[in-house]
């Protein structure tokens, strides 16, 4: 018994550890020659910016402003961010599922039902850094964490804050 506490206490400190956010890049880019920035004619990828992409735009603008990057006009920038979000639908299966059963000794019949699945849809954050003069995605960094139709404003923009900042503690690579 108590080897099972101790495994299930390891499963549950490892998935602690685990990262809200994927990142990947060109180890072949020198981000020691990255000081400027502007976003890329199609971050965000729609005619008007939405209430999450003005937060994703304000998060993004906060974490290059940390990383002592200047924000300029696309001719003169050294990289163009983009970014989006990914609309995905995953089905839910939650609450209680229903069962029956009668029985006498060693026979009996049960019919159960499974909980009820939904469709939900969510939003994952991908922000993606383009060398201006290569046109080469140089890093990229996904979230694993989804901003959901149900969340309020005040918790999608904590959600998409916390990701952003995530994101950007892992840049540039190599730092952490």
């Amino acid at each position: 018994m108590m080897r099972i506490l101790m495994m299930s206490a390891l499963a549950l400190v490892l998935a602690g550890c685990a990262g809200n956010v994927v990142t990947d890049y060109s180890s072949t880019a020198v981000f020691g020659n990255y000081s400027s920035w502007a976003y890329a004619p199609e971050a965000g990828s729609s005619s008007f910016l939405s209430l999450d992409g003005t937060r994703v735009q304000a998060a993004i603008e906060r974490e290059l402003n940390r990383k002592a990057m200047k924000s300029v006009a696309e001719a003169d920038a050294d990289l163009f961010v983009n970014w989006k979000i990914i609309e995905e639908d995953r089905l839910d299966q939650s609450g209680v599922g229903l069962g029956f059963g009668v029985g006498t000794g060693h026979f009996g019949w049960a019919l159960t039902a499974p909980p009820p699945v939904r469709e939900v849809k969510e939003g994952k954050l991908v922000i993606e850094l383009v060398d201006t003069s290569t046109k080469q995605v140089v890093w990229r960094a996904a979230s694993r964490r989804y901003l959901t139709e149900s969340q309020s404003p005040e918790t999608r923009s904590e959600l998409i804050d916390e990701v952003v900042t995530e994101m950007f503690s892992k840049y540039p690579p190599g730092l952490d």
